[in-house]
């Protein structure tokens, strides 16, 4: 089935709610969501934005931006703690009690403007990974609709750029808390180091990477193709000055490169 076909089916789906409520992190999968659903419910959707101490500055300035620009209801829900023990702990299951709590008050906010039906932007890729949260997702009934037509995020992004929706070719992102090794407690200092780390590696001009943080060691993900251009174009010691002005004590880059999920690979 190509993606053309894949689309036709996220729009019949669609077509078949009264409204919806979109979890809108402002990433590739969600902001496409969001325009489609946008194009075939019209009034009938509303856009959520978590804002918590997990996510960047960044990320939330450009989903207001987004929502704005396609004229679709928005809102921010703020949450200035996470006062969740398992997520604090960091335990494996993190996601899980995370996405509880935060579709739970998404769900009010939803039944406070009559809206039945919430989705988020999971695609058929996420299966692939371990994701806890999708337990949570399914345990609260929100709807998966990328997923439930099918589509990996290649074609996700392929239809983006067909549709010219600007997140494309947008860098793949994910909570800040999936920096943090599994079982090491998450704290706001932790998350702001490598936000900071991240935004300035971002300056240098590198699109796709991860900063890991390992307590005095900082463990930089860069596509392979990038590596040998981060050290020769004197980023690394630019980088190395900074991450260690913020507090890490080593920088390291590690020989395997980018690649999402890499904390799972100790489970």
């Amino acid at each position: 089935m190509t993606a053309i076909e894949k689309l036709e089916i996220l729009k019949n789906n669609l077509s078949k709610l009264k409204n919806l409520t979109v979890a809108f992190s402002g990433g590739v999968d969600s902001t496409f969501l969001l325009t489609v659903a946008k194009d075939v419910l019209n009034e009938n959707v509303l856009a959520v934005t978590v804002n918590a101490f997990v996510h960047t500055n960044k990320e939330i300035k450009e989903s207001i931006e987004y929502a704005n620009k396609i004229d679709v209801k928005h809102t921010v829900l703020n949450i200035k703690d996470i006062n969740i023990q398992e997520f604090i702990d960091n335990v494996p299951q993190r996601c899980y009690f995370c996405k509880k709590e935060i579709f739970t008050q998404i769900i009010k906010i939803s039944n406070k403007n009559k809206i039945i039906n919430i989705a988020d932007g999971s695609n058929i890729d996420d299966l692939s990974d371990f994701r806890p949260g999708m337990k949570a997702l399914k345990e609260l009934g929100i709807m998966s609709p990328l997923k439930e037509a099918g589509l990996t995020k290649q074609e996700i992004r392929d239809l983006s750029k067909m549709l010219d929706i600007p997140t494309w070719n947008k860098p793949s992102f994910a909570c800040l808390a999936s920096r943090i090794p599994y079982n090491h407690k998450i704290t706001q200092q932790k998350l702001q180091m490598v936000e900071k780390s991240e935004e300035f590696i971002s300056q240098l001009g590198f699109k796709q990477f991860r900063v890991r943080h390992h307590g005095e060691i900082a463990r930089i993900e860069l596509p392979q193709s990038d590596i040998l251009k981060f050290i020769e174009s004197d980023s690394s010691n630019k980088a190395c000055k900074y991450l260690k002005s913020l507090g890490f004590n080593y920088v390291t880059i590690d020989l395997l490169g980018y690649r999402t999920g890499s904390m799972n690979e100790v489970l």
